[in-house]
This record gives structure tokens, C-alpha cells and sequence, in this order.
């Protein structure tokens, strides 16, 4: 059986971390298998959103430390060799596709910054975010970067400087998810709902909003406002803006084709 499922259906792509009895903890091939299906998914123009989930009753326990005491004689090695730009969390920050992930359980370590990276995050009630200083590493898959700037620097710090797990009631208080469900189907059944908002979305605005927001980032002001306008001007001469124009006319749902 595969460690990471894919499946797609009606233009989503769900990719679901499959070592339950690990409570699918990353092994290294997992984490270069993940970064290929996503950048295949993103490049795949039927695939209008991605859900990102994991098997069982846990989203993720990071990395794998077994596998990783294994591995203790190559640690220069494998840090010479890291390449940010294979990190599935960079690549999540990097797609223009949109990425929902269904917090189904425990995120610890390397997955609470995979989870983070999502742009529209569900959380079960009973899931928790474990920081990876508990197990005297760091988070090294975005977090520090994302977290501070979601919920603020002190509550970042009680993540990291005092271990305190971040509960799903917690979560979703301080901005970390917008929305919190029962249990973990739950949370998967309602990230595909919101997969199926996405899809029924104009594919290539969402992707040029995902890209203005990422660039937003850093631009200055009126920089900004002149790459939203070279951003915008194509869009007048797309398939699917005179379908938003003939829908609006003739009062119905318009049918987009990210043409």
C-alpha cells in the first residue's frame, strides 16, 4: 500500500498521508513523493484545489524518528543536500492552485507547518498542533515564519518556548483555522465542501489571486496596485469573463472552464 494516496474527482486533487500505523509519520521518500504529486496536481489544469489530509485518526507525526535515528552518520549529508525548493511546505506556498487542509488529527513537528502553508485550514475539535521543540528540533518547514504572523509573536512563543500543545478550540480562537469540525471525518467532509467552492470559482482568477496575495507579501504599495492592474487587464479577454458577464445577464450560475 502507498504511504500518500491520490485521488482526483470533479477537478480536486486529494492527497492523503497514509501511514496510519505511524500515525503517518514522513519518511525522506515520503517527502520528495509528496512534492512531485503536488507540483503534478498544480500542473494539471483540470485540477482547480487541492485537499491535503492524512489517513486514520492523525493528520501527521512529522517526521519519522525511528527512521531518522537510522540515519544519525549522514546528517551532513542530508544538510548539504536539502533543497528548500523540494520541501513540500515551500512548494504548498509556492503553487497558484489552492490548498485546503483537513486537520483530521495530531500535527506535530514538520506537519503543523505543512498544515499552516494551506491557504484555508479545517480542524477537527479534538486535533491538536505539537510543536517540534518538544522533541528538541525545529520547525523547519515554515512555521516560524507563518505562525508569528497569524496569531502574533506571544502566543507563537508559548507554542515553541513552553510546549504547549495548540487544540483545535485554540486553534480556531486564535486565527490559525477558519473552522473547526466535530470530528475527523467531519473535518474531511468539510474540506471537501469548500473544494467544491473553489472549483465552482473562475479557475484562472483564483490562481491570479493566490499569486497577488504571495507577491503581496513584499510589494510596496503601488507597486502592488500596478501588478494587480497587468494581473487584471488579460482577464477582460477570457472565455470565462464574457461567461461571468452572460451569466449575470441571464440570472444563472455560470459554468467556468478556466479558459
Amino acid at each position: 500500500m502507498s504511504d500518500i494516496l491520490y485521488a482526483f474527482a470533479d477537478h480536486v486533487a486529494t492527497i492523503t498521508l497514509n501511514r496510519p500505523d505511524r500515525k503517518n509519520a514522513f519518511t525522506v521518500a515520503m517527502f520528495d513523493t509528496l512534492g512531485d504529486l503536488l507540483r503534478d496536481a498544480a500542473a494539471d489544469r483540470e485540477v482547480r484545489c487541492i485537499v491535503l489530509t492524512g489517513s486514520g485518526d492523525a493528520f501527521s507525526a512529522g517526521l519519522d524518528l525511528t527512521e531518522a535515528a537510522g540515519q544519525m552518520d549522514r546528517l551532513d549529508e542530508l544538510a548539504f543536500s536539502f533543497d528548500p525548493q523540494r520541501s513540500p511546505a515551500v512548494i504548498i506556498q509556492q503553487l497558484e492552485v489552492p490548498v485546503v487542509a483537513a486537520i483530521n488529527g495530531a500535527a506535530a513537528g514538520y506537519a503543523v507547518g505543512m498544515a499552516i502553508n494551506a491557504d484555508i485550514r479545517v480542524m477537527a475539535r479534538t486535533a491538536r498542533l505539537v510543536p517540534a521543540t518538544k522533541r528538541n528540533l525545529l520547525p523547519e518547514s515554515g512555521d516560524t515564519w507563518l505562525l508569528p504572523r497569524l496569531v502574533g509573536w506571544e502566543q507563537a512563543a508559548r507554542f515553541y518556548f513552553l510546549g504547549e500543545d495548540m487544540t483545535g478550540e485554540q486553534a480556531f480562537a486564535a486565527g490559525v483555522v477558519s473552522e473547526l469540525a466535530d470530528d475527523s471525518d467531519a473535518a474531511k467532509a468539510r474540506a471537501a465542501e469548500l473544494a467544491a467552492q473553489v472549483v465552482a470559482m473562475p479557475p484562472l482568477a483564483i490562481r491570479a489571486a493566490k499569486r497577488l496575495m504571495r507577491a503581496g507579501r513584499t510589494d510596496e504599495y503601488t507597486e502592488h496596485v500596478q501588478r494587480a492592474l497587468l494581473q487584471l487587464l488579460p482577464m477582460f479577454r477570457t472565455k470565462d469573463f464574457a461567461e461571468a458577464v452572460a451569466a449575470f445577464f441571464e440570472k444563472r450560475e455560470p459554468r467556468f472552464t478556466g479558459e
